[in-house]
């Protein structure tokens, strides 16, 4: 291995494990790897440009500010009040108001995190007071903000699309049957959980406040039908839904729901730049750190490797996910996406696997580490809302986590289960 390999690889693992944030770590390898390739510094100033220049990561910063504003603005809150109205008599019916309301909010913010902090924010102190336990009502709104990169519009398809070349809208439709599939195991969950806990039953809603629920909702209940309709309907990109989004949430939040002011949405848009700065960080420090692997062939010798040893395409995706599920557990699970785009491309096409299956089988796996121990950002929202520690929290999660595993082997060996919408 040259001396750029080494520090490309081993470099960039040892400034990782020294805690250094990983768009720095990346920018940082990448300048030594000039270094020792004698190649002009002003390489790394070039591709930091290009690398967030892309149209579709605008989409990143307007379902980040989206998901905010119509958290602020109550959107959430109708939502969790439908949901109630619906499923709260059933065995397990509070917790599964949680799973049920983060569907829809995955469909509007596109965030893991954000699905879990909206939705966690309202639904694990009414799940305490309703006789769970603060660990499982944690697991459970940490486990349905998992939705939030599978169900489209998703912040995770979006990088994905544009590390992979492939077509976002076929990638969002890709994540649709699992998402639901994961959404229907963790229902199953939370009767499980209730009926052998003997948590009681809440009073069923009667017809009249059902539909006032509906009617309070409306707004809520149409904004995944105005930005997936526009979408698949042609009207507009998936960028361009974002800002449809960040529009919607506005007129709604300020002047039908009036839960925000104009004095609000300073701290509003802040917070949102934030979680998105981050982000592009990390895809703007990769572009260069992308070149130098394709130039040194990391990504196609270790493809070849994977090649060699692994006869059967089953085997390799076996490996592929059991070494994506750990790197998820002490990685940040965009890092992966980015750093590891051009090795993981290599070895789905070395392996003949579909572009837009492979991207629901990464996207899967990115999901499910959102929520897996020890470092998953769901996790930390979850903390951060029940005062709970991470042991408490990821002792409680691993029924969900299961679930989890089992869609995604679903997802990785039956390939129509993925793409059962793409026709």
């Amino acid at each position: 291995m040259s001396g750029v390999a080494l520090a490309l690889t081993a470099g960039f693992a040892a400034l990782v494990i020294l805690g250094l944030p990983f768009a720095i770590a990346i920018a940082g390898v990448t300048a030594l790897a000039l270094l020792l390739a004698d190649m002009e510094p002003a390489f790394l100033a070039q591709q930091l440009v290009a690398g967030s220049q892309s149209f579709s990561l605008l989409a990143i910063p307007l379902f980040m500010l989206a998901g905010e504003i119509m958290g602020a603005g109550g959107l959430s809150q109708r939502l969790v009040d439908v949901a109630s109205t619906a499923v709260r008599h059933r065995t397990g019916g509070l917790a599964m108001v949680t799973v049920l309301a983060a569907v829809v909010f995955s469909a509007i913010s596109g965030s893991a995190p954000a699905t879990t902090a909206a939705i966690g924010a309202i639904m694990i102190p009414a799940m305490v007071a309703g006789g769970y336990s603060a660990a499982f009502a944690a697991s459970i709104a940490v486990s349905a903000g998992v939705l939030g990169p599978l169900i489209p519009p998703s912040i995770a398809f979006v990088i994905w699309g544009i590390v992979a070349e492939q077509s976002i809208g076929r990638l969002f439709l890709s994540g649709v049957v699992p998402g639901l599939t994961i959404a229907a195991g963790l229902l199953v969950v939370c009767w499980f959980h209730a009926r052998r806990h003997g948590v009681p039953r809440q009073e069923r809603a009667s017809w009249r406040e059902l539909g006032r629920a509906i009617v309070q909702g409306r707004w809520a209940l149409l904004s995944p039908v105005l930005v997936l309709g526009g979408i698949y309907g042609g009207v507009f990109t998936p960028t361009e839904a974002a800002a449809m989004s960040c529009v919607y949430a506005l007129v709604i939040g300020l002047w039908v729901e009036r839960r925000i002011a104009l004095r609000d949405l300073p701290a509003l848009v802040l917070r949102g730049m934030r979680t998105s700065a981050m982000v592009t960080a990390i895809i703007a420090a990769s572009a260069g750190f992308g070149v130098l692997v394709a130039q040194e062939r990391i990504a196609v010798d270790f493809a070849s490797w994977m090649a060699a040893n692994f006869s059967e395409r089953w085997m390799a995706l076996a490996a592929l996910n059991i070494a994506f599920f750990l790197l998820a557990a002490v990685m940040d699970e965009i890092a992966i996406m980015v750093v590891l785009g051009p090795l993981l491309i290599a070895i789905g096409n070395g392996f003949g696997v579909d572009p837009i299956h492979f991207g629901a089988i990464i996207v899967t796996n990115v999901a499910i580490g959102m929520a897996a121990p020890p470092i998953g950002y769901c996790l930390f929202v979850g903390m951060a809302i029940s005062g709970l520690s991470l042991g408490a929290v990821s002792r409680a999660i691993w029924p969900q986590i299961l679930v989890m595993l089992a869609v995604l082997m679903l997802t990785t060996y039956i390939p129509g289960f993925a793409l059962a919408l793409q026709r």
